[in-house]
């Protein structure tokens, strides 16, 4: 499988058949300055209903679109959504939150979606192996760098690829990636928005993968 990072919590990704799912597509502006999503694809996830993950009409293709907890195969993928919360007030404060565990070619993705709390050890459990962790680390809207490391030691991924964090197209006041990168081993920054990612040859130590932003 093929994972593309748009920018964001946006991600396009394409099973070796050429099935694409994507995942939180933004709407442009309100602070987010990516270019709009105009990619195709067979299978849309939100993760909640804000405006910067919930786009799903700017998505071509007559998509499926999924959202919500519970478990599902949709065109051959098998989707698992895990109820969250977007804060660390049970949803008090922003609403709740999904994430999706996909499994593609064999690799199981986990998008964390916006993340706003520590893990319990039920949802630990519930999300179960991961192979590519995609966590928002910024802060402010989501968990920020001390907790995504957290959430990263708990669900013990073989990948871990950062989003939700400032760059240059996104003016939410919230941490660029460096916070998470900090200290941390097997880093690699690769100058390109997309990564080939297949079973049986994951990392195995964890390697944190960041992706330039395609769009």
């Amino acid at each position: 499988m093929k994972l593309k990072w748009l920018g964001h919590a946006c991600f396009l990704i394409t099973s070796d058949s050429g099935l694409r799912i994507i995942t939180d597509p933004y709407t442009v502006g309100g602070g987010v300055g990516y270019s709009p999503v105009k990619e195709s694809a067979d299978i849309v996830t939100a993760s909640h209903g804000h405006a910067d993950h919930n786009n799903v009409e700017a998505v071509g293709g007559s998509p499926e679109v999924v959202t919500g907890a519970g478990v599902r195969e949709v065109k051959g993928i098998k989707i698992k959504g895990v109820d969250t919360h977007h804060d660390e007030s049970a949803g008090k404060a922003r609403g709740d939150n999904v994430v999706f565990c996909l499994s593609v070619d064999g690799v199981k993705v986990c998008h964390l979606g916006d993340l706003g709390h520590r893990l319990s050890s039920q949802q630990v459990a519930d999300i179960g192996a991961v192979d590519v962790l995609l966590v928002p680390v910024g802060g402010f809207f989501t968990v920020d760098a001390a907790v995504a490391s957290q959430v990263c030691d708990d669900l013990k991924p073989k990948v871990i690829v950062p989003m939700h964090y400032k760059t240059s197209k996104l003016e939410y006041p919230i941490a660029g990636v460096e916070d998470f990168l900090k200290g941390k081993q097997n880093v690699k920054e690769i100058d390109s928005s997309e990564v080939d990612l297949k079973a049986g040859q994951l990392p195995g130590v964890a390697e944190i993968i960041v992706l330039k932003h395609a769009m």
